[in-house]
């Protein structure tokens, strides 16, 4: 998520340490009231809740036990808020963007709109020196013994697809080897609506693309009649 244009200092630094992977954990309550008021209009309510406005949207935030922001979901919270109430670019309003989604074990990066130039934004899981180590049952999300919550890396990916545009995903790997695949039955239990959006899930060799490649076969696929009108 590239930052507003205007926001330079300690409000950038804080913005950009909103949306750092893996998730920041020594964020700064002050920095982050601090930032929001730049951004929006802030008010304290009676219970000491912080209620910000920005471009139609509200977010209340409970403020932290410390001085410092450390859980990840509010971290999340303030990302996906931060998303939606970024004002629309003069190129996503002519319409719908396309979405490319590449997804491994180990990142996820983004493409959006017509991939002519596009830069991914790239998205990693949250403990990067831990991957996931999937289990034979592609519901378990088991690593290891554990079950790790895998919203640590899937929310992130499904907060930055908000909004409108058709969702092409490229992946490796099958089943239980597939991040793609878990990915999307992830995805029909915590966002229904952005399943609804997905037109493609392409099995790649993606050790053997680059980027411009990986571009190209994307908009190959939506060159064709039944997605070139949508």
């Amino acid at each position: 998520m590239n930052p507003p244009p205007d926001l330079a200092g300690a409000a950038l630094r804080t913005y950009e340490a909103i949306f750092r992977h893996p998730a920041a954990h020594n964020l700064d309550w002050h920095d982050v009231r601090l930032l929001l008021g730049e951004l929006g209009q802030t008010s304290v309510e009676p219970n000491g809740n912080l209620k910000v406005t920005r471009h139609g949207h509200t977010l209340v935030l409970h403020p932290p036990r410390t001085k410092e922001v450390a859980e990840t979901k509010a971290i999340l919270e303030l990302r996906h808020f931060l998303e939606l109430s970024e004002a629309a670019a003069p190129a996503a309003e002519k319409g719908e963007s396309h979405w490319l989604v590449v997804i491994n074990h180990h990142e996820a990066r983004l493409f959006r709109s017509e991939m002519h130039g596009a830069v991914p934004q790239q998205i990693l899981p949250h403990e990067p020196a831990d991957y996931f180590r999937h289990a034979h049952n592609a519901k378990d999300f088991s690593r290891g013994q554990e079950k790790p919550d895998p919203n640590s890396f899937f929310e992130p990916v499904a907060h930055a697809l908000t909004g409108t545009g058709q969702i092409l995903l490229f992946g490796t790997g099958k089943g239980t080897s597939s991040e793609m695949e878990q990915f999307v039955t992830w995805l029909k239990k915590h966002h229904a609506d952005l399943v609804q959006r997905i037109v493609g899930t392409v099995v790649i060799d993606e050790r053997h693309l680059t980027e411009p490649q990986l571009l190209a076969k994307a908009r190959e696929f939506y060159r064709t009649p039944q997605y070139a009108e949508k």
